[in-house]
């Protein structure tokens, strides 16, 4: 399970490095400095869950208590990022999906709030 969570988080890894880059390259000239902005935001805020997936997922945390961090984060990166992805690139109205974005980063919250508390108890493994 380890392996396969930390090979997902490593293809996000590599989705988020794309997406910098398509922002930082293609959008630059077809979007308003705000619309930019946000893009960027979604592309830095999946960078660093995937890195808290990783470093969850290769801590000494309890399996049970990883997958429903990991799971926060994989939401999270969904409905966080992925909404300011569709918003800022005007495939879909803010409008229209505005409580995905608050969702999303109340699932970050959650997840951080978690994993904190099995660090705290030593929730471990062994």
């Amino acid at each position: 399970m380890v392996s396969k969570i930390s090979g997902i988080a490593a293809l996000l890894g590599v989705l988020g490095i794309a997406l910098g880059a398509f922002g930082a390259h293609s959008l630059k000239d077809k979007l308003n400095p705000e619309n930019l902005l946000n893009f960027e935001t979604g592309v830095r805020y999946m960078m660093y869950h995937v890195l808290g997936i990783l470093l969850v997922n290769n801590s000494f945390l309890k399996d049970g208590t990883k997958l429903f961090v990991c799971s926060f984060f994989f939401l999270g990166i969904l409905f966080f990022s992925g909404s300011l992805f569709v918003i800022s690139t005007g495939f879909i109205e803010a409008k229209e999906i505005w409580f995905i974005t608050p969702l999303g980063g109340l699932l970050f919250i959650s997840g951080w709030f978690v994993a904190a508390i099995g660090f705290f108890k030593g929730n471990a493994d062994n």
